[in-house]
């Protein structure tokens, strides 16, 4: 499927067995940390933490990525199946709730291949899609079966605020219907742990980051999701917006400046947060998480360590 690439809505065509499309990857699959994290939803998380993978490469440019070491600058090593499945096992037996697959979407075929290996290996728990919902519903039915909880973000339904931060002019539309999709195909599952906790084994959890400023979008994705996402799926609202210190040079820091100013590039503030609660108030939703304000921004990672986040984050199990 790459020697004529159309693994992710871009359709570049090229032969990544030659030479990198738009993401920046060739047709071998590379990896840049994985470890067990415990900043993700309450579902995920549960107990154990949730066994993340992250992918180098990505099918959008992000102006504000704070993983950009790897989703842009290409951190990361080659591994083949047999290794993947070893980077599992290790996480199942670091008692991971789940293996959360990070921004893989422009490696779909092959990961659908891996994830194929690892069931027969021996890996047990569930797998989690975690992307930016920026692909194919062809691409997303090769998963069908093997993932079963999906994380995608909703960004913003304005085509023209989604060409200037992510150059994805058509991101809205291509991620709408990449999220239908994941919410027809994966009816909530959530068992009961013990008291204090819920796990989920099959669903939709809807991700929105409120960007600074930009309130508007955020009210029309709280509406798309009331409309079609509604006691179908879940929904985190995160107001974690942090400005990047990017370590790049002065051509990629302007551009990253000139994209940036469709934006506030700030903290959200106070004011900002109650108007967003008191939105989601509003909205009723049946299932939903939100975060609470805060200006810490110690969980901004650096993936050329092997810790990339805070201790209590995350422990890390595997580094490029």
């Amino acid at each position: 499927m790459y020697t004529h690439c159309t693994a992710c809505p871009r359709n570049c065509g090229v032969d990544r067995t030659k030479t990198v499309g738009f993401c920046k990857e060739p047709a071998e699959l590379r990896i840049a940390f994985a470890g067990l994290h415990f900043g993700e939803e309450p579902l995920v998380t549960v107990k154990g933490g949730s066994g993340t993978i992250f992918f180098t490469g990505c099918t959008l440019r992000c102006a504000f990525c704070q993983n950009y070491q790897i989703s842009q600058n290409g951190l990361g090593r080659a591994v083949d199946s047999a290794e993947f499945t070893q980077i599992c096992k290790k996480l199942q037996e670091a008692g991971a709730e789940n293996i959360n697959l990070v921004t893989g979407s422009h490696h779909i075929p092959v990961i659908a291949q891996y994830l194929r290996d690892a069931r027969a290996a021996g890996i047990t728990i569930p797998f989690c899609w975690n992307s930016s919902a920026y692909e194919s519903v062809e691409m997303l039915e090769l998963l069908k079966g093997l993932v079963t909880i999906w994380l995608p973000d909703l960004k913003t339904l304005d085509s023209q605020l989604s060409n200037q931060l992510f150059k994805a002019p058509d991101y809205p539309q291509v991620a709408s219907a990449a999220i239908k999709w994941m919410i027809e195909n994966n009816p909530m599952e959530i068992v009961e742990v013990d008291d204090d906790h819920e796990k989920m084994l099959s669903g939709v959890i809807v991700r929105h980051l409120f960007m600074p400023g930009r309130f508007a979008e955020t009210a029309d994705v709280l509406q798309w999701l009331k409309e079609h996402a509604d006691g179908k799926a879940c929904f985190s609202l995160m107001n974690q917006y942090t400005p990047v210190p990017f370590a790049e040079d002065e051509a990629k820091l302007a551009a990253r400046k000139q994209s940036l100013s469709a934006i506030e590039n700030r903290l959200v503030t106070p004011q900002e947060d109650e108007d967003i609660q008191d939105l989601i108030e509003a909205y009723d939703f049946d299932y939903l998480f939100y975060q609470e304000l805060s200006d810490d921004t110690s969980w901004l990672p650096d993936f050329t360590r092997p810790q990339p986040f805070s201790n209590a984050l995350a422990k890390p199990l595997w580094h490029c």
